[in-house]
């Protein structure tokens, strides 16, 4: 199969253009000539956590069967028959580490999942190709091979250390996510109690260092004030790897519109996820319930894990969980596009970096799915493209343009720690 990447695509619209032809088809045709460029993709996690990085009999090909009953692990959502079923041409592989490792077992952790990741794309070297560069994307596709970025998860992963930020990038990093779960020295999370009110200095500092070389500043997970705050410093786009719109689910791994709407001048993008509990307010509801009703078993049922284990599936068999469902994603995406523009949106599906996806989105086959609902709204061959890799195109473009710029800038300089 082969890709041509368009990057001809309409000019920017308020309001869906008229799509015409059958919704499917206009979505199909559109991809075959499009491909979708994916924002997160967690296949990295699987092969550290499955297989403790070890390649020797693994076959990413077909991963149907990795379900691990024993484990409490579903199959996998991503090998590349499905990639190739899914019309993907280009995907950020995420490294991420748990953002509970100590920062120097973080450093150790993302290098080698760095180092999976690269040996991963060399094993199908007639499937994938390694890319650094919009460029680069662009020839991989063209050749008809997925491309494969790298992009780290979890600001934990340099230690708090420029000169190890710039060897990541070194390595092949294109991205770094500010934090995951939990703040980090210099930045704080959506997901932990803030103690920073946004970014340090010292992350100031780390935010302005990756644009200089080139590295994308990636805002999901980080709270609302380190959105802001790195906007503020921002000369180059910054992307949301994997997030949605809180005005349509208030989870705070989503984005706000204020910054939505500064995001526009940004230049950046938001690459909008599919984890039921962002996207459906009813599943977040239901997720914050469930976990209340977790506690309560552990508090009654003290010493006894299996009447508590009991007790909460007693609950959750009583109380069905909503989920989510395609139409659900297409929601956030047209939020995005009301508020930021239709140039700032794009597809970062978290797909192997959780249990339960939305119905119609179930693994990575699935993408034409999205886009034959946004065309069934509407939006025209011009907007899909854009939608499904043109705008993620541009702003890498013009992040490797904001490096031309800064080329006599040194190094910005910072005290080791010991």
């Amino acid at each position: 199969m082969r890709y041509a990447l368009s990057l001809t695509v309409v000019a920017c619209l308020s309001t869906p253009a008229l799509a015409t032809g059958a919704p499917d088809q206009v979505a199909r045709s559109t991809l075959d000539k499009a491909p979708i460029w994916d924002g997160h993709n967690d296949v990295p996690e699987q092969l550290r956590e499955r297989r403790q990085n070890v390649l020797n009999g693994f076959d990413f090909r077909d991963t149907t069967a990795t379900a691990d009953p024993a484990q409490e692990r579903v199959a996998m959502h991503t090998d590349l028959v499905r990639l190739r079923e899914g019309k993907v041409g280009a995907q950020f592989w995420s490294v991420y580490i748990s953002a509970g490792l100590s920062e120097p077992e973080a450093v150790q952790a993302t290098i080698e999942q760095i180092d999976v990741t690269k040996r991963l794309i060399a094993r199908y070297p007639d499937q994938l190709q390694l890319a650094t560069t919009a460029a680069e994307v662009e020839k991989a596709m063209k050749a008809g091979k997925i491309a494969s970025l790298i992009g780290m998860e979890g600001g934990s992963s340099i230690g708090s250390s420029l000169a190890v930020l710039r060897q990541m990038h070194a390595l092949g990093a294109r991205y770094m996510t500010l934090t995951h779960s939990r703040n980090t020295p210099w930045a704080d999370s959506g997901t932990d109690a803030p103690v920073h009110g946004g970014l340090t200095d010292f992350g100031r500092d780390v935010a302005r260092e990756m644009q200089r070389i080139g590295m994308l500043v990636d805002l999901s997970h980080v709270s609302a004030d380190t959105m802001r705050d790195a906007l503020e410093v921002a000369r180059a786009p910054v992307i949301f790897s994997h997030s949605g719109a809180q005005a349509v689910n208030a989870h705070p791994r989503n984005v706000p519109d204020d910054v939505l709407a500064r995001l526009k001048a940004n230049g950046g993008i938001v690459m909008v996820d599919f984890v039921p509990g962002y996207v459906s307010e009813a599943d977040r509801a239901w997720n914050a319930a469930q976990r209340a009703e977790k506690a309560r078993a552990d508090a009654i049922h003290v010493g006894d894990p299996a009447s508590a284990k009991a007790a909460l599936e007693a609950w959750e068999a009583s109380h069905s969980r909503p989920g989510a469902i395609v139409g659900q994603v297409a929601d956030h995406i047209e939020h995005v596009i009301r508020v930021a523009g239709i140039d700032h949106v794009g597809i970062g599906g978290d797909y192997d970096g959780v249990d339960a996806l939305p119905t119609g989105l179930e693994d990575v086959s699935k993408y034409p799915a999205l886009f034959s609902e946004l065309a069934r709204r509407g939006y025209s061959a011009g907007d899909l493209a854009k939608i499904a890799n043109g705008n993620m195109m541009r702003v890498m473009k013009a992040a490797e343009a904001y490096v031309g710029t800064r080329r006599n800038d040194p190094p910005i300089e910072s005290p080791t720690r010991f």
